[in-house]
């Protein structure tokens, strides 16, 4: 049986965020998948490997903290970093209440990112 590498996921509606966070993790040993929407994540078919979830807060449509309410409402548990360029107290509150790993102003540092990955 192989086992299958950790999986990143980056959701952020950002395309320069996406394709910085990429070309970080990826010099890591970590598998990266992005997607520019909450929705796209979703219909993702995730394989089974171990896998966390970068999550921004503020997108079009579907935000970040109302896609997490959704993966607790079916059950689907990722440990979720939130991060933000617009991130407020009571966002990160709510984010880490519903069971966030950490929530990161953007900007952060890329060592600080990696540590929590």
């Amino acid at each position: 049986m192989t086992e299958e590498k950790p999986v990143v996921y980056v959701v952020d509606d950002d395309p320069s965020v996406l394709k910085s966070l990429e070309r970080l993790l990826r010099s890591t040993e970590y598998g990266v998948r992005t997607f520019t929407s909450p929705i796209e994540f979703l219909d993702f078919q995730h394989p089974d490997a171990p896998s966390c979830l970068i999550l921004d807060v503020k997108m079009p449509g579907l935000d970040g903290l109302e896609l997490q309410d959704l993966l607790v409402k079916r059950k689907i548990t990722f440990p979720i970093i939130f991060i933000s360029g617009h991130g407020t107290v009571p966002m990160s509150v709510r984010a880490m209440k519903a069971g966030a790993v950490d929530f990161l102003q953007k900007p952060f540092m890329d060592g600080d990112l990696l540590d929590i990955v």
